[in-house]
């Protein structure tokens, strides 16, 4: 498999991947409308199959995705270095020449937290004695008046330990115009023209020297990188919530990145963090228009895969580097903090709607946008979904009335493996491999975690589906989340504040299971597939938070990472509590 495609591979490779995204999404629609055949055509068929055209395309771009990374992951040498060219050129010794700012975004955070996730990368790259070519820069947008007066002192006082090695400076906005993008472009309006490169970090980010190191090497040796983005996994957590997860997102994230990369290739994504830009063009070329409408909608909250579109119409590549050793990060440790962040990208991937247009937008660039939305516009279409299911269940004498029970069966099961394929390939794929079969503590860990986390997905998407639901409604309505801080540490969810946030999905996951047991017990199984999560939505959300649960899942191993089998060093100067020494795996 060659690493560096020439134009017209790549063009093949996209081709390749159009034609059975599209061939995949009339076939699933074919096979839809086989299913729903037998008790004729009316309204609730058609509409069936419109809501189906809606969902689809995310999970079919997933499961042709999954497909390209597990067959990049079982046949390449190096799968990481398979995607982008420059990798293999790399001796990873190469001098550092360039000089990079490390931006690191703040809001409404404890500064301890943060200096304890600096500080051994501040040391590695002291040590590497590349220390001079980098300058730390600490931007905060912290509007809480107690934590801004907290904020100063610390990062004063990390400044002059490190004088002398590594420029530190600090400054806070007192307005937080354009939000984290604006944030960045004051860094950039400042301080921007002293530096080529930046390392972007958020505040929940920790990156090694090494892999700070590496991306700089990559990007002095290719002139055309805008961006690279660095893939980033979970911090072992002791949080119930985020430990199944970030196991989740773990097998997850690699097959489906290497897959994507393989055909978007220089027209990549960027996620905001653990990356490193190439300033001068993103200065000049990544300035995000300002929005017409209300003023919480003028400025763009998602504003990463905006500028790596605008970077890649000006000739710059936006590569990503699928190598799970180049930064960590926090993931929120209850529900309801994962719903708060959720509906802030839902909030700002809508925003795409006013820029698919923008002129000079490469194809993939469109594609990833619309992709971005139907994330979330697929969220009421499955909620659609269900509602018709139950009134067709209501209102026929039995289900084969309306679908076909072994064509329907087939859908199902098709959905089912399209939904999962990107962990499905992963977890066959690191089942099959000793070392990291290993690394997830034995085949008998990932097969357990694995069955755990696929119940969790299914409990865990339609509550989020439902809280996208009413969020859209709202917005039509000018309701807007803005930007807000984030609860990092494990904590309690009381029976109150889970009420107050999930009755809505509570109550229609109840009327859903009610109305189907009372016409159509036997279709109860497949139904609480899509209405157990809702229904269970209160408990689930107080139980996942349980800080002793976590604790005890962390001791026994559920949701276990390969950094709690064997610790990188650099993880092991954090002193996380979920990290713990590890019964020899089997």
């Amino acid at each position: 498999m060659q690493a560096d495609a020439t134009e017209d591979t790549l063009f093949v490779r996209r081709v390749l991947f159009a034609l059975s995204f599209v061939v995949t999404m009339a076939g699933s629609l074919g096979l839809a409308a086989l299913a729903l055949a037998p008790g004729g055509w009316g309204l609730l068929d058609i509409a069936t199959l419109v809501l189906l055209a809606v969902v689809l395309p995310w999970m079919v771009a997933g499961f042709w995705n999954a497909v390209i990374g597990f067959v990049i992951l079982r046949f390449a040498a190096d799968p990481a270095a398979e995607v982008p060219p420059s990798i293999k050129r790399l001796r990873n010794d190469e001098p550092i020449v360039a000089s990079t700012a490390i931006l690191l975004c703040i809001r409404n955070e404890p500064p301890a937290r943060i200096i304890r996730n600096l500080e051994p990368m501040l040391a590695g790259l002291d040590a590497s004695g590349y220390g001079e070519h980098f300058h730390l820069y600490v931007l905060s947008d912290t509007n809480d008046a107690g934590l801004a007066a907290k904020e100063e002192t610390p990062f004063s006082e990390l400044a002059g330990r490190w004088r002398d090695r590594i420029a530190i400076t600090y400054r806070r906005r007192d307005v937080n115009t354009g939000y984290k993008a604006g944030n960045i472009r004051d860094f950039c309006d400042r301080w921007g023209s002293r530096h080529e490169l930046a390392v972007t970090l958020d505040a929940d980010s920790f990156m090694t020297a090494d892999a700070i190191l590496r991306l700089v090497r990559i990007m002095q040796g290719d002139f055309r990188l805008g961006i690279l983005q660095g893939l980033i996994v979970g911090l072992p957590s002791t949080s119930l919530f985020a430990r199944i997860f970030q196991f989740g997102m773990r097998l997850g994230m690699r097959s489906y990145t290497i897959g994507s990369a393989w055909w978007q290739a220089d027209c990549g994504p960027y996620w905001g963090h653990n990356a490193a830009l190439r300033l001068q063009p993103f200065i000049k070329h990544c300035v995000l228009p300002v929005l017409e409408g209300a003023e919480a909608e003028r400025h763009i909250l998602s504003h990463d895969q905006v500028e790596a579109a605008l970077m890649r119409s000006a000739g710059y590549h936006i590569r990503v580097l699928a190598r799970e050793d180049l930064g960590w990060e926090e993931n929120p440790p209850t529900l309801l903090e994962f719903m708060r962040r959720d509906l802030r990208w839902c909030q700002g991937n809508m925003q795409y709607w006013h820029l698919v247009s923008l002129p000079n937008l490469k194809p993939v660039s469109r594609y990833q946008l619309m992709l971005a939305i139907l994330m979330f516009i697929g969220s009421p279409a499955w909620i659609g979904l269900l509602a018709l299911a139950t009134i067709a269940l209501v209102l026929h004498d039995h289900p084969s009335d309306f679908i076909s029970a072994d064509i329907g069966g087939l859908l199902l099961s098709w959905i089912l493996i399209m939904w999962f394929s990107p962990k499905i390939a992963a977890f066959v794929d690191a089942l099959s491999r000793s070392q990291v079969r290993r690394a997830f503590g034995g085949a008998r860990y990932l097969i357990v975690n694995f069955a755990i986390e696929t119940v969790y997905s299914i409990m865990l998407c339609p509550i989020l589906w439902i809280s996208h639901t009413i969020f859209l409604l709202g917005l039509l309505f000018n309701r807007a989340i803005g930007w807000i801080g984030q609860v990092r540490d494990d904590h309690a969810v009381t029976f109150e504040a889970a009420l107050s946030s999930l009755w809505p999905q509570t109550l229609i996951g109840w009327i859903v299971i009610g109305l189907v047991s009372t016409t159509q017990p036997a279709a109860l199984p497949y139904i609480l597939l899509l209405a157990a999560g809702p229904a269970l939505a209160i408990p689930f959300a107080m139980l996942t938070a349980w800080p002793w649960l976590g604790r005890f899942a962390a001791r026994i191993g559920i949701g276990r990472l390969p950094e709690e089998t064997e610790t990188p060093e650099q993880l092991q100067v954090l002193s996380l509590p979920a990290i713990r020494p590890a019964p020899d795996p089997v």
